[in-house]
């Protein structure tokens, strides 16, 4: 019992190799002296229970660098699927190079919140690439997620990219999200995009995309939406390349920017 004490202590310190010392210098001790280091050691914690505080908050801060750095390698795994889909909208410069990915749901709250910090962003950085991955992981819930994510993805290849970009901005200008959205929303941001609604087979022919966007999201560790990448279009290193996992601020968005850029 007290053996399992000094082992979990030696966890929650989270000093690499730690656990693995506790474990070996354990069994140097005889069970009478082990019964006496766990004592000191437990009255230890009940007179200082803020160093278990601590303790936690060191793991957790690693357990988060790790899984960072874990979505990194994959996103540098995964360069040409993030950047070279023809299936997928972009917006800006073909010669950009500076590329802003970003995984959505038109039904996801947060990536609502995050739509006018993303327009804020197109407008002060005319010379990044914006890629869009629609990723509508909420349309088991609410069908208009994928509605609107087919619609998105016809557009794109019907009318191009500046249609796309009024038709995203269209949906997410509507306010409605988490179930709110409607067919009557969806037409409407059709027809500022200056298109015809599409056809069920155009919007069918969107289903490839759609699961390619899937498998790479989960690939790239993402468990939610929104998720960003900012890299650099060739020569992208963990250096300068920066994976955002949710809702940020426009500051968060324009930093990873300039690092992509060499700033």
């Amino acid at each position: 019992m007290k053996r399992h004490l000094m082992t979990l202590l030696a966890a929650l310190i989270a000093t690499p190799g730690l656990a693995a010392a506790a474990d070996s210098t354990a069994a140097n001790f005889s069970d009478a002296q082990q019964q006496a280091i766990g004592k000191i050691a437990a009255d230890y914690i009940i007179a200082h229970p803020e160093v278990l505080v601590q303790a936690s908050q060191k793991l957790q801060a690693q357990q988060q660098q790790q899984q960072t750095n874990d979505a990194l390698n994959a996103v540098l795994a995964n360069v040409p699927a993030l950047l070279q889909d023809q299936d997928t909208p972009s917006y800006g410069p073909k010669d950009a190079k500076v590329a802003l990915v970003e995984f959505f749901d038109y039904q996801c709250l947060y990536c609502s919140h995050m739509a006018p910090v993303v327009a804020q962003t197109i407008k002060a950085n005319s010379d990044v690439r914006f890629v869009f991955k629609e990723w509508p992981i909420f349309g088991d819930r609410w069908k208009a997620s994928i509605t609107a994510a087919e619609n998105g993805l016809a557009i794109w290849k019907q009318k191009g990219a500046q249609a796309y970009l009024d038709y995203h901005n269209a949906i997410y200008a509507t306010g409605h999200d988490e179930g709110k959205l409607t067919d009557a929303d969806i037409s409407a941001a059709v027809e500022s995009a200056h298109g015809a609604l599409p056809s069920q087979a155009h919007r069918q022919e969107t289903h490839a995309a759609l699961a390619k966007n899937d498998e790479l999201a989960k690939t790239l560790g993402f468990q939610g939406t929104p998720g960003f990448i900012v890299m650099p279009v060739s020569g992208a290193n963990a250096s300068n390349t920066t994976v955002l996992p949710g809702a940020v601020s426009a500051e968060e968005l324009q930093a990873a920017i300039s690092k992509a850029q060499g700033k």
